[in-house]
């Protein structure tokens, strides 16, 4: 019969002669929400939200803050602006800096690429070559030869 033990039956053998695998009692599938651990994972308890308007936030979710920009002082336009006012307090300075020759040609290129001035194209040509080491005048040639190309370009277009 289901649920009594046969007393004739040897505990550490069945009928076959095969050892006996030790009986569990059969518990059912675990509640409805109950997260089963892993073999890497640790048993943590799990809680239950205190009530339905207590929000619930998924494990490894990042949760994502919105700045608030309405009172930000450096937006898109402020920061072109001071970018612009940086510019102009730069370019009559620029000859009072003690710059290498290569430092000198990396400066007014910078400058060149943000106010799209072509006018300091010919004082970048005069760094570069200044410039002692052959690779390095030769790759300041050719990126003065590709602000002229886009200035052509550009030109060309309008």
């Amino acid at each position: 019969m289901f649920g009594q033990r046969d007393d004739t039956n040897n505990d550490s053998q069945n009928q076959d002669g095969a050892p006996a695998l030790p009986q569990a009692p059969f518990i059912g599938p675990p509640p409805t929400g109950t997260v089963l651990p892993t073999e890497t994972d640790p048993i943590t308890p799990m809680t239950e939200p205190q009530s339905q308007t207590d929000p619930v936030t998924p494990l490894h979710t990042p949760s994502i803050v919105q700045a608030d920009t309405t009172n930000d002082v450096t937006g898109s336009d402020d920061l072109a602006r001071m970018k612009q006012e940086a510019l102009q307090h730069l370019q009559p300075l620029v000859d009072t800096l003690q710059q290498s020759p290569e430092e000198e040609f990396k400066t007014i290129m910078m400058m060149i690429q943000a106010t799209d001035d072509k006018t300091l194209l010919k004082k970048a040509l005069e760094a570069a070559k200044k410039i002692a080491d052959d690779k390095v005048r030769a790759q300041a040639m050719l990126d003065v030869i590709n602000e002229i190309n886009y200035f052509t370009q550009s030109s060309e277009r309008d």
